[in-house]
């Protein structure tokens, strides 16, 4: 256990597991003072240990840990296959119906050891935490803690009981609960100088100085808080692969990995690294990385050999190639197919996986050009490959067809991949959504990318189907026992760093927080999912006085969350044009920023209109990507959501919209109406000063103070710039330069 300072503590370094003490303390449930883990397994001990110091912060008295059955109430965690005691409590169906990562927890009613197995002896309550696998039973240990604070805040009963629920026979506490997303990862784009590409929350607390961190307490740390939520996967080193990281895979680094792996394995946390594609010729001295060439392919099999006598358990590799000026199989005129499975083949013995980035276009656009578009690129180079990936190969693909925006639309290559294995990835870090100096909670995002309908193979084949492998060949579920089955989910890219607080806005924790919890459970909404963070994040010693009218600060932060994503989007770049931001760092408004640049990223307005005409009709053809009636509601302006009618359109800015206003007064009035609630978030957190820490206040505070300011500065640069293209003054006749 890691001990920090109450200032760190209060400065948010425990996040949502600061386990608040409990001022119904006095009332704790006798099953949590004795836990019962049998087996020597590293992540049960974990379990046990975590909940010790759960119990132990919330209640003040340390439980005891044994190995073998009390006569006291108490809470028993272990597998089906290992642990008899826990195993009796679930008939055999019941524990079939819980999968390699899930968990089941019971509280029920014992015979008292201490008596005879009768019916007439005394009964004491307990609470069962069981899985398959230990990583099952952690996770089950972080459900229970969760559950446990809901009744510390007093919107539930502490001591819930059989006495109190169903029937005097039937358990108080009774829960099933599996992963939906086989796959639920992290992505770290941290470089061993210490720097992170697209952090905003200071430094790696991976590496310093082209070395691994000494700081292996924040690691461990680290992965408390990962293994919280759900994830089970980390890469651990950038995908764009300098040359220090690509000698991560020599035995230079390799028993540095092998130490990282070990701090995450006791979570059950799995690790990966991002690999150079020319490593052959950078490490090994060839003068090709053609992957038809033999001797590249028998390059890769001794590595890989190397690598996983290091670290046998290691995730597999994730790629970058093609993209962005990194090497790849182009050179040598093969497709992607062809560089993916080499190195599967060369990971295959050791049950390792090929994560293959599908973010390719073309970064050398003439700007001139409006035929080509790079919203068709992912799907132009891997719908032709479908099928040609071996079944360690994963492709991973962005949610949109562009950049992390704060609004595009879902990527087209999610519904054309048939016979491919996918992983979903989202951004969690803030590159374009506020680089968490804003408040932009992500979820409401993501829930509307995974609920989008593809109609791949008929109404119902949604992204969260899909990406879950649920949706199999012809809508047919595969198979949870199959290979493939596995080899399917989610990954985003972080946003912590080495800040006290890990994400450098408190309120960014909830974007890691969230993103976990909707890996596991797509279902979940983004209202439950933020009313859990806010209960967890500032319950007990970072509220002054959770009483009387001190209760409105659950729905208050929460409304703030829910609000967030709505209104940094009503300030920045319009209708899901996208941009519109300064070149290089992203951060702040350059409507024309990248508009004459070879990224491919542009809006075409001049002083007629504004858009991107991506129509089968008369556009890129980027439209035709979708299958029906998708492609049919995305060609017509009559039809196309208005929050997207600029990214698939070009359009007069007096085109009226669905809501009834022109697109040029509905910049203005968006622009002027975000920078407005921008400030009422700021107005809203210092209504609560008198309930939160100070220092917990403090930091908050500045974030939205500097989010206030630079939201008008956004609302200026915005309406001034489409006020002089268009010509068009404002209908309220507000402030425009």
């Amino acid at each position: 256990m890691s001990n920090h300072m109450d200032v760190q503590k209060e400065n948010g370094y425990d996040a949502w597991l600061h386990y608040p003490r409990s001022s119904h303390a006095e009332n704790r449930p006798a099953w949590c003072n004795v836990i019962v883990v049998t087996g020597g397994d590293e992540v049960l001990q974990t379990a046990a240990n975590e909940l010790q110091r759960g119990l132990t912060s919330m209640f003040g008295q340390q439980p005891k840990i044994n190995d073998v059955p009390v006569d006291v109430p108490f809470i028993a965690l272990g597998t089906f296959k290992d642990h008899p005691l826990v195993a009796e409590r679930f008939s055999a169906e019941e524990q079939a119906d819980v999968n390699a990562e899930g968990y089941r927890i019971r509280g029920t009613e014992m015979i008292n050891p201490a008596q005879s197995a009768s019916y007439d002896a005394i009964k004491e309550p307990y609470v069962t935490v069981a899985g398959q696998t230990a990583p099952g039973v952690l996770y089950g240990v972080f459900h229970l803690l969760r559950w446990l604070q809901g009744r510390l805040d007093g919107e539930l009963p502490l001591q819930a009981t059989s006495k109190s629920s169903e029937s005097s026979d039937g358990p108080f506490l009774d829960v099933l609960s599996n992963p939906v997303n086989p796959i639920r990862m992290i992505n770290h784009w941290d470089n061993m100088d210490g720097s992170v590409e697209r952090g905003y929350a200071g430094a790696s607390i991976f590496y310093e100085n082209n070395a691994l961190t000494k700081n292996m307490d924040r690691l461990r740390d680290y992965a408390r808080l990962l293994a919280s939520v759900g994830i089970q996967s980390l890469s651990i080193n950038n995908v764009n692969v300098h040359q220090v990281e690509t000698e991560l895979i020599t035995d230079k680094y390799l028993s540095d990995v092998a130490r990282l792996a070990a701090i995450f394995r006791a979570y059950g946390i799995q690790i990966y690294l991002s690999i150079n594609y020319a490593s052959p010729m950078q490490l090994g001295g060839l003068t090709t990385a053609d992957p038809l060439d033999p001797g590249v392919a028998e390059w890769w099999r001794t590595k890989a050999r190397e690598v996983y006598a290091a670290v046998p358990d290691l995730g597999g590799f994730v790629v970058k190639a093609d993209s962005e000026n990194r090497p790849g199989p182009f050179s040598y005129g093969r497709h992607h197919a062809d560089g993916a499975n080499m190195l599967a083949d060369a990971l295959q013995p050791y049950g390792g996986r090929i994560i293959w980035r599908c973010f390719v276009y073309d970064c050398k656009q003439d700007w001139r050009d409006r035929k080509t578009d790079r919203a068709r690129a992912a799907f132009d180079h891997f719908k032709p490959l479908d099928g040609l990936f071996r079944d360690n190969v994963i492709l991973q693909i962005k949610n949109g067809p562009m950049d992390f925006q704060v609004r595009e639309p879902v990527s087209p290559l999610f519904g054309a991949l048939q016979a491919t294995q996918v992983l979903l990835e989202f951004q969690i870090t803030q590159e374009y959504t506020g680089q968490q100096r804003h408040l932009c909670y992500l979820v409401p995002q993501w829930k509307e990318v995974l609920d989008f309908d593809t109609y791949a193979q008929g109404k119902g084949s949604t992204i969260k189907r899909i990406v879950s492998g649920s949706l199999g060949s012809n809508g047919s579920p595969a198979s949870p026992s199959s290979t493939k089955y596995t080899n399917y989910g989610i990954a985003a890219v972080t946003n912590i760093g080495a800040d006290t607080n890990w994400t450098g806005h408190l309120l960014a924790q909830s974007n890691l927080y969230g993103y976990g919890r909707l890996a596991w459970d797509p279902e979940l909404s983004a209202d439950e999912i933020a009313d859990e963070w806010v209960r967890l994040t500032f319950g007990g010693h970072r509220n002054r006085s959770y009483t009387g009218n001190s209760k409105h600060l659950v729905p208050a932060i929460k409304k703030m969350l829910l609000d967030s994503w709505n209104i940094y989007e009503s300030y920045t770049a319009p209708l899901g044009v996208g941009w519109m931001v300064s070149p290089g760092h992203h951060y702040g408004p350059d409507v024309d920023g990248y508009e004459y640049s070879m990224w491919g990223t542009y809006h075409f307005a001049d002083c007629r209109g504004i858009g991107v005409d991506r129509t089968t009709t008369t556009g890129t053809g980027y439209v035709g990507q979708y299958c029906s009636p998708q492609a049919d509601i995305y060609e017509s302006t009559e039809t196309c959501p208005d929050e997207l009618l600029l990214f698939f359109h070009h359009v007069p800015y007096t085109h009226v919209l669905h809501s009834g206003q022109t697109v040029i007064q509905h910049i203005y009035d968006t622009h002027f109406e975000g920078a407005e609630r921008a400030a009422n978030l700021r107005d809203t957190w210092v209504s609560l000063r008198d309930h939160l820490d100070e220092a917990i206040y403090a930091q908050v505070l500045e974030r939205l103070e500097h989010q206030t300011e630079h939201a008008q500065e956004w609302r200026d640069r915005i309406n001034t710039y489409f006020y002089r293209k268009s010509g068009i003054a404002d209908q309220k006749n507000r402030p425009i330069y």
